[in-house]
């Protein structure tokens, strides 16, 4: 592998000496970010190289003649803070806009120097909150272009304990606390393989060439969100280009993607109206698992497209969509291997596709007070999860769930700017269709259900800074109802009230206390409400919304334009948790495994609470250095039917995360991210109940947090060489992970006891298979744009 790396190296720069130095142009747009009115003769700026133009009447510009590479471009304006996106990729092919949004300023322009300012501030959530670029996220050393995996980088986040899955974990909450919106349309999973009922998987569903930013709150949640208790994902798409096609081939270790873009009925014009950007990706994990002797076969497609049409000026429509195809199967080996046996038992068969579709229409008034977006999606799960006693064959059917979700969504709001302040209010409805048919004969279990309910939901939101600029100021109501649970038609029940402070302490800005309450709500998922039990009554019908209040103060100061530095205590307090009745065990420690969350009786009677403090160090590009730190410690504690706390599966009590990279000259970048997770519980199998169940384990819930696994590291380092032709671009990258050799820690594994040809030993039993030795993983993949 390092032979053809250098070989491709060696032959690339050959071609680079004998062509000539290629130039570009850069182009955008910079418009108020509150209004979204476009802002003339803004000033805009490429580092330090004396290079820049102005914004035209049309709030656009184009700068030409630029070398291909990394830079730091700032936009500024008397009256607003100057904005500044850092590490900006130019290549000579494939460059996207480079837009602005300018925030005006509230304070006293002769006293104050306003600097560029690489990190943007949000008055609705001035804590808790955090935002990645995409030339952050394509670069993430280990991402492997996943941002479920690049989001990890952040304080207070941590994935599956052992790093095969992409469980978002947000400050000790479950997976399925978080909600995730593309383009302002709620998508309920962004995983393939996907957890039903939860929120993770394996592999992320998202191709980050769409993506032009990430916004990440963890606490202080808008109004307008539905749903969140620990997160809200927010990915913003890019509009395809305007001006010409152009073709992004991306390979990596795992997949291939191809993207593609460009105008429609652009006719004569420089830049069309009307725009496309489409994508397709599939895997062929399935065939390196086969050529390295592993017995699982994950085939996955996935797609993703956005049509972008300006009607005017201040209306814009977009179509955008995305959805995958998915097939969990597997296949034995020649040879006989106690661990690869035991997987091709115990795994489950999946097959699953998904589907979110959504039309979006953005309103700017034209006396410039006010807002007005309007979106209506579709979205689709089916899902249909099986066991096996001989899974290869798919024969002696053990379990069987054949389901699908359906979520039809309208969603309105509308901002209006009166004097200093920001009021905004709306509405959203949903309607929820969901059936299951369940045949389990290792519990004995079957039902057949089918929902169709309203859910619905009212908010509002005001902003405004006082003091002279000094002090943001922001708070929220929200209620939510559904026509299915008992008393869910009473939005007053859901009542959440929310506010933030943010106060500057110094007249630059530099330094800034933060401060944030709020209560939220979350419906329990469909497989919950779904749930039947043997007189084929909904079980679960009596339940409550999951509660959880929430409390942060911050303090924040950044560092000379280009880095931030910040501490963050945090308390989440829940109530009205689903509580396994059968495991007497709260459902905030499941939903990590490949498995469906929920189909089961609960009672929400159980009680949790999450706690600790964060700290973060983050470094945008400067001295061809970018960097973030973070390190986050805490406690995450849930009680089950017997009212008692226990620390749950994600009290790890300790997250550390250093990301970092290096620009150096002629285009090479080397990065690396080294992560630390501390000593995370487990309930142990319950061996003797196991063996009755097998290939499904019964967990022994009493003893979670008397058993914790060991720490969890692992370092990974990624080189990337970029060359830039006049026809295309290209990036060559040598990822190496897990360059430690750590063994990630895991709960003993079990399978049944077989003599050395593979047969069964009798009487039959369970014993524990031995660990895999941690083993360093190197790839390299490529991108061209043409």
């Amino acid at each position: 592998m390092m032979r053809i790396l250098f070989l491709c190296s060696l032959v690339l720069s050959l071609c680079t000496c004998v062509l000539a130095q290629t130039t570009v142009s850069i182009y955008g747009s910079v418009v108020d970010g509150q209004t979204s009115e476009p802002l003339i003769g803004v000033t805009i700026q490429i580092g330090q190289t004396g290079t820049g133009t102005v914004t035209d009447l049309d709030g656009n510009y184009e700068l030409s003649n630029i070398e291909p590479g990394s830079y730091n471009i700032s936009a500024s304006y008397l009256g607003y803070e100057t904005a500044t996106r850092s590490n900006v990729i130019v290549q000579s092919k494939g460059n996207d806009a480079i837009n602005f949004e300018l925030r005006e300023t509230q304070t006293n322009l002769e006293t104050v120097v306003v600097r560029a300012n690489p990190f943007q501030t949000s008055r609705t959530t001035p804590l808790s909150l955090q935002r990645l670029s995409p030339d952050e996220i394509k670069t993430y050393p280990g991402g492997n272009n996943d941002i479920a995996k690049v989001v990890q980088s952040l304080p207070g986040i941590q994935g599956s304990v052992a790093g095969f899955r992409n469980d978002v974990i947000i400050r000790g909450g479950a997976p399925n606390e978080n909600v995730y919106y593309l383009d302002g349309i709620e998508i309920p999973n962004i995983n393939h393989f996907s957890t039903q009922g939860s929120a993770g998987g394996p592999v992320g569903l998202l191709n980050v060439d769409f993506i032009e930013g990430v916004e990440l709150a963890s606490s202080a949640f808008n109004a307008r969100y539905d749903n969140p208790l620990s997160g809200v994902l927010q990915f913003d798409q890019r509009v395809g280009n305007q001006r010409e096609r152009q073709t992004n081939l991306r390979i990596s270790a795992s997949e291939a993607a191809l993207t593609t873009e460009g105008p429609l009925l652009k006719k004569d014009k420089t830049e069309s109206n009307t725009s496309y950007l489409l994508s397709v990706r599939r895997s062929y994990l399935q065939f390196l698992f086969a050529a390295i002797g592993l017995p699982i076969r994950p085939d996955y497609w996935d797609y993703q497209y956005k049509i972008n049409h300006e009607i005017d000026d201040y209306n814009t429509v977009y179509l955008t969509g995305i959805g995958s195809v998915d097939d969990f199967s597997v296949e034995s080996n020649d040879e006989f291997e106690p661990e690869r046996a035991a997987q091709l038992e115990q795994v489950p068969i999946i097959k699953q596709w998904s589907t979110t579709s959504g039309i979006g229409w953005k309103r700017r008034l034209k006396n410039g007070k006010g807002l007005m977006t309007t979106t209506a999606s579709v979205n689709v799960l089916d899902n249909t999860f099986s066991r096996f006693t001989d899974n290869e064959a798919q024969t002696g059917l053990l379990l069987e769930t054949t389901s699908r979700e359906t979520e039809q969504k309208l969603r309105y709001d509308y901002t209006r700017f009166v004097g200093d302040w920001s009021i905004t209010g709306g509405a959203n409805l949903t309607r929820a269709l969901y059936d299951n048919t369940t045949e389990d004969l290792i519990r004995n279990q079957q039902f057949s259900t089918d929902l169709d309910f309203i859910r619905f939901g009212l908010f509002g939101q005001a902003t405004t800074t006082v003091l002279d600029g000094k002090l943001d100021v922001s708070v929220g109501l929200r209620m939510d109802g559904n026509t299915f649970t008992d008393g869910g038609a009473n939005p007053l029940r859901t009542l959440s009230p929310r506010a933030s402070l943010s106060y500057r302490l110094d007249p630059k800005g530099a330094w800034r206390l933060n401060a944030t309450a709020g209560r939220y709500f979350k419906i329990l998922p469909y497989t919950v409400l779904g749930f039947r039990n043997a007189a084929g009554e909904f079980a679960n019908r009596d339940t409550d919304y999951t509660s959880s209040n929430h409390a942060g103060l911050g303090l924040e100061h950044r560092i000379a334009g280009f880095g931030k530095l910040s501490v963050e205590g945090f308390y989440k307090q829940y109530g009205n948790y689903a509580v396994s009745v059968a495991d007497g065990i709260s459902l905030a420690n499941k939903g990590a495994d490949f498995s469906i969350l929920g189909n089961e009786e609960i009672v929400t009677t159980g009680e949790g609470r999450s706690y600790g403090v964060e700290f973060l160090y983050q470094q945008k590009l400067y001295k061809n250095f970018y960097a973030i730190a973070a390190l986050t410690l805490y406690r995450s504690e849930f009680t089950g039917l017997d009212g008692v706390y226990r620390p749950s599966t994600w009290d790890s009590r300790q997250l550390f995360s250093l990301t970092g990279g290096y620009k150096a000259p002629r285009n090479w970048e080397i990065s690396g991210r080294y992560r630390f997770v501390g000593q995370s519980p487990f309930a142990p199998t319950d061996v003797d109940a196991s063996l009755a169940t097998y290939p499904v384990f019964i967990l022994d819930y009493n003893n979670l947090g008397r058993n914790r696994l060991e720490n969890f590291q692992q370092l990974d380092i990624r080189i990337d060489k970029k060359w830039n032709f006049s026809a295309l671009s290209l990036n060559l990258f040598l990822e190496v992970q897990n360059v430690l050799g750590a063994i990630a820690p895991a709960p003993p594994s079990y399978g049944l006891d077989r003599n050395d040809g593979g047969e069964l030993v009798s009487p039959r039993s369970l014993i524990i298979i031995p660990e895999d030795e941690g083993s360093f993983l190197p790839s390299f993949g490529l991108a061209i744009d043409f």
